[in-house]
């Protein structure tokens, strides 16, 4: 039996809580390893006395710029690995293997475009994304973004190719490939920071290198392990078969570049509030709200990449039963799906809403001034109270988009980041000044929620059908 054979007879026979250890942990290591990357950087920033609370911000003004790196490449990403999964049950090799070489194509492509964008347009960018809150702020944000726009295609190649090899059948190669840039980050970033004083420039050099890597990891597997071998003919155009890709990816795109319109509107809510506020209105602590808000938000993304790590660990799964036809292994998969991961959402609460300082404490806490922790602990209990519903909201927009439902998947996505997480966060600090940025984030939670409930039931009544069809994008 062939490695390709084996991969098929796991996902439609062997048992499910099998195939999720199978699939989601590597996935769920991958993510978080990918997070770190960015949270790696902050917690060496900040805890260097010549960057401080100044980095942070900056690195959190940079923040959703690498955000909308990795929305274009998880859509191409994570398109292929649902379609190729798709492709795999009903037995359609050939698509599956003109979905990976368009895909290849596309995020070439498309990240060469978008570094060059960030390159001419870089002083608008950082300015949009609140950059202004301090000349200081503006002038390291401007030094990180140069080096990490200088990375972006092969950051989006190697977060592209991520979900392709575990859609390929070897969700472990796909967790060596992320780690292995992890750890030469970490090992690097001191020594850029610390020995060599490189400052923002260091941290970003770290990140790239790290990130080269991983892209390097990732195209040996393409060149020498991959199962499904795309020929050179698939590499070009075939819109029919892009098109449906990246519409299975659409939600991806949607969740990551929401989250950067999110951020936007967070950002300058905070500086123009901040502004008027009597502490953080005073020159040498305008840069706190900004900092913390993002160490806020980078906390939330370990438990969410442990929270998406599960439910894209199960696409292939997913993908492939829905593919063959076999629903009920699909509903199974969904229950203990949900159930997981609003206990991740509880496990991650308790900490957080109990001990805010340990945590700030990590993000050099120590070295800023009283105004800092209690804006932070504040920040951690209000932003984060909702964090179970919050779980359960993603595992949703994800689990939708691997039974081939864009549409549903893909409303859910845009209400809860566009016109929740935007509109809250431009309407309530109108009431609650900066509180309202705080609050924007349990609000959004909470009504996401009962819309997902509505349609958590709703797919559970398809999949209980004898003649249940779920959307699929044929050929």
């Amino acid at each position: 039996m062939t490695m390709n054979e084996r991969s098929e007879f796991y996902l439609g026979e062997e048992k499910i809580g099998v195939l999720m250890r199978k699939y989601s942990v590597p996935c769920i290591i991958s993510l978080l390893v990918g997070a770190l990357y960015n949270i790696v950087d902050q917690i060496f920033i900040a805890n260097a006395d010549y960057l401080g609370s100044n980095g942070n911000a900056a690195n959190t003004v940079v923040f959703p710029m690498t955000v909308i790196a990795l929305a274009i490449a998880v859509m191409i990403g994570d398109g292929c690995c649902a379609f190729v999964s798709l492709s795999r049950g009903r037995q359609e090799t050939d698509n599956a293997r003109t979905s990976i070489g368009n895909s290849i194509s596309a995020v070439i492509l498309s990240s060469l475009l978008l570094a060059a964008a960030y390159m001419v347009f870089s002083t608008h960018i950082i300015t949009m994304f609140g950059g202004t809150v301090s000349e200081q702020t503006f002038r390291q944000s401007s030094e990180y973004f140069f080096w990490i726009t200088v990375g972006i295609p092969v950051y989006m190649f190697g977060q592209a190719m991520n979900p392709v090899i575990r859609a390929d059948g070897n969700p472990h190669f796909a967790m060596i490939s992320v780690l292995s840039g992890a750890v030469t980050n970490i090992i690097l970033d001191p020594v850029f920071i610390f020995v060599c004083r490189w400052g923002m420039a260091g941290a970003a050099a770290a990140t790239v290198i790290g990130q080269t890597v991983t892209a390097l990891t990732a195209l040996w597997y393409l060149i020498f392990r991959q199962n499904v071998k795309p020929a050179w003919s698939d590499f070009r155009p075939h819109w029919h078969i892009l098109g449906r890709t990246l519409l299975l990816g659409l939600t991806s795109f949607l969740s990551q570049i929401s989250l950067v319109a999110a951020m936007a509107a967070i950002n300058n809510m905070i500086r123009k509030y901040g502004a008027l506020d009597p502490i953080f209105g005073q020159s040498e602590y305008a840069q706190i709200p900004m900092a913390v808000v993002g160490i806020v938000m980078k906390i939330f993304q370990i438990v969410i990449s442990i929270v998406v790590g599960m439910a894209a660990g199960c696409i292939p799964i997913v993908g492939f039963n829905i593919g063959a036809g076999h629903n009920h292994r699909v509903k199974q998969l969904w229950t203990i799906l949900l159930i997981a991961e609003g206990l991740v959402g509880l496990a991650a609460l308790i900490p957080i809403e109990l001990c805010p300082k340990l945590l700030i404490g990590i993000f050099g806490a120590a070295n800023e001034s009283a105004y800092y922790t209690d804006f932070a602990v504040r920040s951690f209990r209000i932003y984060l109270c909702m964090m179970v519903f919050a779980c359960i909201n993603k595992a949703c927009f994800i689990f939708l988009q691997a039974m081939g439902k864009a549409v549903e998947s893909t409303v859910l996505s845009m209400v809860r980041e566009i016109v929740f997480g935007v509109g809250f966060a431009v309407v309530l600090p109108v009431f609650f000044g900066l509180d309202g940025v705080l609050y924007s984030m349990p609000v959004s939670d909470i009504l996401t929620f009962g819309i997902a409930a509505v349609l958590i039931c709703r797919t559970y009544k398809q999949l209980a059908g004898n003649n249940t069809q779920c959307k699929i994008y044929n050929s």
